[in-house]
């Protein structure tokens, strides 16, 4: 409902605020009085303006529109405003700009300034007091004095009573969308110091669905005064017959119904601000002021910045949350455990501790079901009543836990079960269906205290069928029945938490002795932690390499190369490291890697004298960075670029670390870098940051030379002559694939859509013709049986079953195969597997093709 209906529907609509759902209020055509807009096109051109430019502007609209927007402000202002722009994404985020001075006049000015469809949306509002100090310096104090350690409700009472000191409205309240769209209010604080709303709830019609999108874009909404008529934009609609489309408009207008809303609740002025956690809509800060009342921008900015810092607090409450749930789990995890350590079954330990897993989630009753067999201890389903649930548990739940307060909402075919059991909470207990331990709820009844009748959100106008907003904002009070209490956040990260340990416990634990189950599951717990710590540091790490990359690299093609090379290096240190069972590697070893990598025929002219050295893991992969980066520039511009340099690396041992000269000659003349990039970052950086060593390097003309040490915590042990005799690995002949090329059909199996993509168009690129993507053992053995290929790359693990099937088949038919693993155990590979080569994840381009030249016998 646009200004141009002034709300009215069609006869016959059924009439409910839901039809809000449908009113472009992002189209009205006007904007508040105390900002004026204009819509320029990319010339600079004024297409649209507000009627009001010239009270705000001192400017004619109808001479402004047509008109470059250099006469409507000073030179110096376009030029400020140009300036800005180049470094904003006005598609996506305004550009702010604070105390500009627009007009000969002095006055100071806050702008905003956005892209919307074919225009750039210029927002003008003059600020009604000099600039006094810096507001966003207070919004600091005021969230640090937020305490994230009680709970919620604390939580969300001190953010409302830190909005209402930078805000000053009257009243300040958080709102918090619940799963249905409706609203309940967590904290409010007034200027009174009474309480009208707190506790209350709002139906999900009184914030359409149109408006809540809104909110996720404009993330804050002031409306300054509920009886302002706004100035209309002028033109009303383009030459295609558009109106400017003001979404993010910081001073658009606001509908009619929200207006008389607004009135009917008795206020005069509104500021809405959205509380944004990972990507959605979480709540509002919905301010309130009995008189008109407008802040400028710039405080306006600071009321953002506020509310996402509290979105970070809300997340730090939720870790917390989260914190405590496992600590639960963990006390709980050692009881199953001891249980199963003194002979007792699965079934039996989780029964036997109910009541522990009471005190951590409040139940009424216990239900495991695990092989068809049904368990129950307290108020619960009987067996045939739970069969429905288990089905309905196999088709929604997966592997995750399912909770629900209203069962009989979701199975509203139980019939009189609700007057026992009306919530549960599923755990999943082992990798497939039909096995899950089910906490059950009794039902309560409830008093739902809401803001006025849910079920008559509007009624009929006097003058026709026109939408009217509720009227009455009075507590009004709905008995629920049929419903348990609510499953809390903790509760719910308790189960979660309880979930992993039976996955854990019901997979490596029950068919083992009472002693092995209880070193499984602390050894368990320690890889767990372990690969936790180091998968998100290898995430971390990709990242950095990803932005690194693009920001030193010029084209595509450079950047992929750089990207990859770096991935590979950190793959084979990995590899180098995994071989050895994580334990010190010798770092020769890992200087030869990576220069026959790049340099192949060239690696001979590298030199390495000096003792072998032990490296500890997690000095390994960062010099693999380093000599990663010293190789390549070698390679690229340094000794090995040409015919004749060559490479010296002499290892020195020193105060119990170990010195790195490396030196290059008769390569051509050596030009100092222009510019430092992340390569060059690396090289000077990685060892003293990351192993509190030294690193320098310089490019006299003769050749590069640099020089590294590494402190004596990260060298393990520096081997004599003997010993380094013993620990030299075997050189294995590989074929390179040099020249290689592939024909015909191939098959790759594997699981991760991406992986398989990016072998796809390797192998490709290799020269293949078709390649089918399968991601299940059945699938692929149909592919092979409807059309043999004639090559095929196969993942060993994928998900819950192994290749193996599809390796044997293509034995059977003499297709040639290669193998692909992110595992390091290539010795049981070789045992299990018909006879193939294996190629390491992360695998490149250069690995495959060197293995299907092996696999095909080229």
């Amino acid at each position: 409902m646009n200004d141009a209906s002034d709300g009215m529907i069609e006869p016959g609509t059924p009439v409910d605020l839901t039809n809000c759902d449908r009113e472009p209020i992002h189209l009205l055509g006007r904007v508040q009085s105390y900002g004026a807009l204009v819509a320029v096109s990319p010339d600079w051109t004024v297409r649209h303006a507000s009627e009001n430019l010239g009270s705000i502007l001192g400017h004619d609209v109808e001479g402004a529109i047509g008109s470059p927007i250099t006469e409507l402000v000073t030179a110096e202002a376009f030029d400020r405003i140009r300036a800005g722009m180049e470094k904003a994404d006005l598609a996506r985020h305004p550009l702010r700009l604070f105390g500009v001075v627009l007009r000969t006049t002095g006055r100071l000015f806050d702008i905003s300034i956005h892209e919307s469809g074919p225009y750039i949306l210029v927002e003008f509002e003059p600020k009604a007091d000099p600039r006094s100090g810096d507001v966003m310096s207070e919004v600091y104090p005021l969230i640090q004095k937020i305490d994230t350690s009680s709970d919620l409700d604390r939580l969300a009472q001190d953010a409302a009573e830190g909005l209402a000191q930078i805000a000053g409205f009257d009243s300040v309240m958080v709102y918090q969308f619940q799963p249905d769209h409706s609203g309940r209010v967590l904290a409010e604080k007034r200027s009174d110091g009474e309480t009208r709303y707190l506790g209350l709830n709002f139906p999900a019609s009184d914030i359409p669905v149109q408006a809540r999108a809104l909110y996720k874009k404009a993330l804050l909404r002031l409306i300054a005064d509920v009886n302002d008529p706004g100035a209309v934009i002028r033109p009303g609609i383009d030459e295609t017959g558009a109106p400017v489309d003001l979404s993010l408009a910081v001073t658009r207008a606001v509908s009619p119904i929200h207006i008389e809303y607004l009135r009917n609740m008795g206020i005069e002025a509104s500021m809405s601000v959205s509380i944004m956690k990972d990507g959605e809509l979480w709540g509002l800060f919905a301010c309130h002021h009995n008189t008109p009342r407008y802040i400028d921008y710039e405080r306006r900015t600071a009321v953002e910045l506020f509310a996402h810092l509290f979105s970070f607090e809300l997340s730090e409450y939720e870790a917390r949350v989260r914190a405590r749930a496992q600590e639960d789990m963990s006390r709980l995890q050692t009881r199953i455990m001891s249980h199963l350590a003194d002979g007792h079954t699965l079934d039996a330990s989780l029964l036997a501790l109910s009541g522990d897993i009471e005190r951590v989630i409040p139940h009424d009753g216990t239900v495991l079901y695990h092989d068809g067999a049904f368990t129950a201890t307290g108020v619960t389903p009987d067996a045939d009543e739970f069969e429905p649930i288990a089905r309905m548990l196999d088709r929604s739940t997966g592997t995750q836990i399912f909770a629900t307060d209203e069962l009989r909402r979701d199975m509203p075919e139980l019939g009189d079960l609700s007057d026992r059991v009306a919530g549960i909470l599923a755990i999943p207990v082992s990798r497939h269906p039909r096995d899950y331990l089910v906490l059950c709820r009794e039902p309560v009844t409830k008093k739902v205290n809401w803001a006025g009748d849910p079920t008559k959100p509007v009624e009929t106008g006097p003058n026709g069928t026109r939408l009217t907003p509720r009227k009455s904002f009075e507590t009004w009070q709905q008995d629920v029945e049929g419903r348990s209490e609510s499953w809390s956040d903790h509760a719910r990260h308790a189960a979660d938490q309880l979930r992993v340990v039976l996955l854990e416990v019901f997979l490596k634990v029950t068919d083992a002795s009472a002693e092995e189950r209880k070193r499984a599951q602390e050894q368990q717990q320690l890889l767990i932690s372990e690969l936790n710590h180091r998968v998100r540091n290898i995430l971390n790490l990709m990242q950095g390499l990803v932005s690194q990359a693009k920001a030193d690299a010029t084209t595509m093609p450079e950047f992929t190369d750089r990207l990859h090379g770096r991935i590979q290096s950190l793959a084979r240190a990995h590899d180098q490291l995994t071989r050895d069972q994580w334990d010190p590697a010798p770092l020769k070893e890992l200087i030869r890697c990576e220069f026959e990598a790049y340099a192949e025929s060239k690696s001979d002219r590298v030199l390495i004298d000096g003792p072998e050295i032990l490296i500890s893991p997690a000095a390994f992969t960062n010099l693999a960075l380093v000599v990663h980066e010293m190789a390549t520039n070698s390679m690229k511009y340094g000794a090995l670029c040409d015919r004749s340099g060559q490479v010296h690396v002499a290892l020195d041992e020193r105060d119990g670390g170990i010195e790195i000269n490396w030196t290059e000659t008769g390569g051509p003349p050596v030009l100092p870098p222009t510019r430092r990039g992340f390569g060059s970052t690396i090289i000077e950086m990685s060892i003293p940051h990351e192993l509190g060593g030294e690193a320098g390097i310089t490019y006299p003309e003769t050749g590069v030379k640099a020089r590294f040490f590494v402190p004596g915590p990260h060298v393990e042990n520096i081997l004599d002559a003997a010993d380094q005799a013993e620990a030299a690995p075997e050189p294995s002949p590989q074929a390179t694939g040099e020249g290689f090329a592939l024909s015909g059909r191939g098959l790759v199996l594997e699981d991760t859509l991406i992986i398989a993509m990016d072998a796809q168009g390797i192998l490709e690129d290799f020269g293949a013709s078709e390649i089918t993507l399968a991601a299940s053992v059945d699938e692929a053995l149909a592919s092979i049986d409807t059309a043999p290929p004639d090559f095929a790359l196969l993942d060993v693990n994928l998900g819950e079953e192994q290749s193996l099937p599809v390796a044997r088949a293509l034995a059977e038919r003499g297709i040639p195969f290669v193998l692909s693993t992110g595992y390091g155990e290539r010795q049981e590979l070789l045992k299990t597997f018909p006879p193939c080569p294996i190629v390491q994840k992360p695998f490149s381009s250069d690995s495959l093709r060197t293995a299907f030249a092996q696999a095909t016998g080229r």
